[in-house]
């Protein structure tokens, strides 16, 4: 028989249930932190061993959707490391990046999160999202897909090791891919 917490929900229900609480807090907290253009304090939720990758979506036939994406070491929109994420945030803050000046007004979505594995110390975890972009008076993009993220517990948070991001676009039609995800 399982034990019962005195609220009557099971021990483990409730550890999942705060789990995904925890979770979902990090995922729109760091959201909040790109929607004000807070890429210090973005980067600052990687990984020192951090990989940032979001490969090219090609269509593909049926039986060729092995070859959809790109894979690491191919070409890809991202695939960047925490050294190179925080040059990005340097090249913001410094105003000599012109597709980002002024900035664009931007609204990041998540959603649908997943929790799919947890290995004590790492969680892997799946997301969607929905990225609109506003710039200039009447620029406006919008990309959307879904995220596959290895999350480290730090403390009583998480810093993001792994974030892979699957665009649902095969073409992007914006000027410039100056937005985080």
């Amino acid at each position: 028989m399982t034990a019962v917490h005195e609220t009557g929900v099971a021990p483990d229900l409730l550890a999942a249930m705060l789990r995904q609480y925890q979770v979902e807090k990090f995922y729109h907290d760091e959201a909040a932190l790109l929607d004000a253009h807070d890429y210090e304090h973005w980067v600052e939720l990687f990984s020192e061993d951090t990989h940032y990758f979001m490969p090219i979506r090609r269509t593909r036939l049926r039986r060729e959707l092995r070859k959809e994406f790109t894979k690491p070491g191919e070409m890809a929109y991202f695939d960047d490391d925490k050294a190179i994420l925080t040059a990005r945030w340097k090249k913001l803050a410094s105003g000599s990046a012109w597709a980002e000046d002024p900035p664009s007004r931007t609204r990041h979505l998540i959603t649908n999160v997943r929790i799919t594995e947890d290995r004590d110390d790492e969680l892997s975890v799946e997301s969607n999202f929905h990225v609109y972009r506003t710039r200039l008076k009447s620029d406006a993009d919008s990309w959307v897909g879904s995220r596959q993220d290895v999350l480290r517990r730090d403390g009583d948070s998480f810093l993001i090791a792994k974030r892979l991001i699957l665009l649902e676009q095969t073409v992007l039609l914006a000027r410039n891919l100056s937005t985080m995800f």
